[in-house]
């Protein structure tokens, strides 16, 4: 048995629908159980959000607007792809019943003046319960029987609205009971991917990006041969093509690289999806919707030898380093603890931690949107020790990124930093920060944004990344 994910863009118009049809088709004579799991069309997600967020400011132009909008784009498929007038007549009927509610919804968000976590969760996952019946109503015209289930049906969450996390054992019970007489009947499952409902049904979402994790989940529910991400690049690749022209696709990796990678900002992957995956050893996939008979990527646990020492470089932009520092905090305990509480307060999330021997300082990054609220919480925290010069400031640097270099052979093998830095060294880039964890299979940089993309370019050309099976020698 296989799950299949298609994100937004292969599912992005009628072409790629009709493409989507194709491969599901294909998948089933291959291997008679398939499920699918959709995303919302391209576009969609940020569409409903960013109409639900300018209700809760007063304005109903924009979900008005958005009602009409996406009715359009939906009712433009279901008329290019389904021949059927009775099956069309339904599919307007459903959306016209999703799109009411959500301007109903935006509506109650305009008159409270306030958009809650919980509402915005209902509100963002309309794209995917419309584009769910649209993609189950073209694989039946296109002669696979199939039928859409609500996620909300099957996925039990728990109640942190905007990433929620699963809780498997009712999921499991679910998933079986519900999908697998379908199964056994023949009939594919279409499945909203990004969203769940708590064990009282009050909607929920993955996160952004999170019908990846619906269709882990729903593999590991499922004991599922392999989970398949379909997308519209030819699997994980050595670095971003737009940085390094000559970058190309891994053919295998292990769960800790690719989770290594999705966590710093390689978006072919949401960083959670490894994770089922690999509490029940379940064989991901990264694959072209595009350019199908392409091999893409395999994830597992063990993947095959390589010579590659290094991986895949990645990037993220847009971050904050956030330093505390003083000479009181030499041998003081539990600072680093008040630190990252008033961290947490703050809601933020730390990307990456860097200490300095003598104990002066600690410095960590977070999105740049983050920096003030986590500097308020900070200053309030050591406010005692602020006044006392204990510590003398917290300082935040603006305009830096992080660039982790990824690869599980790294890990015992030497001179892989000379080579990082010499690279870094020859072209005149400084480095602010640095930070290796104990598995040896990362190691993250902090440098100015300006010097992101030829930083990348230049690792990326050290460890001759752009060669199938490069000498990977240090």
């Amino acid at each position: 048995m296989r799950v299949l994910k298609f994100g937004g863009t292969s599912v992005g118009n009628a072409d790629a629908f009709g493409q989507v049809a194709k491969i599901v088709a294909s998948a089933r004579q291959q291997d008679g159980q398939v499920v699918v799991v959709t995303s919302a069309m391209s576009g969609v997600t940020d569409i409903l959000i960013n109409a639900a967020k300018a209700a809760a400011a007063g304005d109903r132009r924009p979900y008005r607007e958005a009602r009409d909008e996406l009715m359009a784009k939906h009712q433009m498929v279901a008329g290019q792809l389904i021949g059927d007038g009775v099956e069309r007549a339904a599919l307007g009927r459903l959306f016209e019943a999703r799109l009411a509610a959500f301007e109903r919804l935006c509506r109650s968000v305009e008159v409270l003046g306030e958009l809650t976590a919980r509402g915005l969760d209902v509100i963002s996952g309309v794209g995917e319960r419309l584009a769910a019946p649209l993609l189950a109503a073209v694989l039946r015209a296109h002669g696979v029987a199939a039928e859409w289930v609500d996620a909300s049906e099957l996925i039990v969450t728990t109640n942190l609205f905007g990433s929620a996390d699963p809780i498997m054992e009712p999921t499991t019970l679910h998933v079986r009971g519900r999908l697998g007489p379908l199964l056994s009947g023949g009939i594919v499952p279409v499945i909203t991917g990004f969203v769940g409902a708590t064990a009282e049904g009050i909607s929920t979402t993955l996160g952004r990006g999170g019908s990846d994790y619906s269709a882990a989940i729903l593999g590991a529910a499922l004991d599922a041969d392999e989970v398949q991400i379909w997308t519209d690049v030819d699997g994980i690749m050595t670095a971003d093509p737009r940085i390094v022209p000559d970058a190309r696709t891994i053919p295998e990796m292990s769960y800790i690289e690719a989770a290594e990678l999705a966590f710093y900002g390689a978006k072919v992957l949401h960083p959670k999806t490894i994770l089922p995956a690999v509490e029940r050893g379940i064989a991901l996939r990264v694959l072209n919707t595009f350019a199908p008979d392409h091999p893409g990527t395999l994830v597992v646990k063990e993947p095959k030898a390589s010579k590659d020492v290094a991986k895949a470089i990645s990037v993220i932009k847009g971050l904050c380093m956030v330093t505390v520092e003083g000479r009181g905090m030499l041998g003081v305990p539990g600072i680093a603890a008040r630190t990252f509480t008033a961290v947490a307060r703050a809601g933020a999330n730390v990307l990456m931690i860097s200490q300095s021997s003598s104990e002066q300082s600690i410095s960590f990054v977070i999105r740049e949107s983050e920096r003030d609220a986590v500097v308020v919480q900070l200053q309030a925290e050591m406010a005692q020790e602020l006044a006392s010069r204990h510590i003398d400031q917290v300082r935040p640097l603006d305009g830096i990124v992080i660039v982790a270099i990824v690869g599980a052979a790294m890990k015992g093998t030497p001179g892989i930093a000379a080579r990082i830095f010499g690279a870094l060294g020859d072209a005149e880039i400084n480095v602010i920060a640095i930070a290796q964890g104990s598995s040896e299979c990362n190691i993250s940089l902090v440098i100015a944004h300006g010097d992101a993309d030829e930083a990348v370019r230049k690792i990326h050309a050290a460890f001759q990344l752009n060669r199938a099976n490069g000498t990977g020698e240090a």
